[in-house]
C-alpha cells in the first residue's frame, strides 16, 4: 500500500511558511491552497497544509497548542547523505528557522532538528546502511 500524507500545521503567517517551505526545496500547490491554508508538497506523497490558526481551530474542539513553547509532533525526514542533512538545516536557517538543539550523532544516525519560524518542529536525519545492527549500543553525541 503506498500512503499519501498530509500534516496539517498551524501557522500565524501563511506568505511567511510559503517562503520558508519554498527554501527548503518545496513546491506550492495552489489548487489546494487559499486565504486560510497553503499546501506545501514535499513529495508525491507527502503534503504539509499550513493552516492559519484561526481556521485550524475550527476542525476541533481542542485547544490549539503554540508550537513555539509545546512540542505536540514532529515530521521527520530521512535523507541520502549527512550532507544532506546538513544542507537543507542550512536552507532552514537561512529562511527565518531555528535549529532547537544541536545535531545528534549517535554514529549509525546522525540527527538534525529545524523548528519553522511557528515553531513547528521537523527532523532531518541521515542512517548509515546496515549502522543499527554494527553499533546497537551507540551513545549519542552532540556534533
Amino acid at each position: 500500500m503506498v500512503a499519501t500524507v498530509f500534516i496539517s500545521l498551524p501557522v500565524t503567517d501563511l506568505e511567511r511558511s510559503k517562503a520558508f517551505y519554498t527554501a527548503l526545496g518545496c513546491t506550492i500547490n495552489p489548487e489546494m491552497s487559499d486565504e486560510n491554508g497553503v499546501c506545501v508538497v514535499w513529495d508525491d506523497n507527502i503534503f504539509f497544509m499550513m493552516i492559519t490558526r484561526e481556521f485550524f481551530a475550527t476542525f476541533t474542539e481542542k485547544p490549539i497548542a503554540d508550537p513555539r513553547v509545546t512540542l505536540q509532533t514532529s515530521a521527520s525526514f530521512a535523507l541520502d547523505s549527512r550532507d544532506e542533512v546538513d544542507a537543507v538545516i542550512a536552507k532552514g536557517l537561512a529562511a527565518g528557522g531555528t535549529e532547537p538543539q544541536p545535531a545528534q550523532d549517535y554514529g549509525f544516525m546522525y540527527s538534525r532538528d529545524l523548528d519553522d519560524p511557528d515553531g513547528n518542529s521537523l527532523g532531518f536525519l541521515y542512517m548509515v546502511p546496515g549502522g543499527a545492527e554494527q553499533e546497537p549500543a551507540a551513545q549519542a553525541t552532540t556534533a
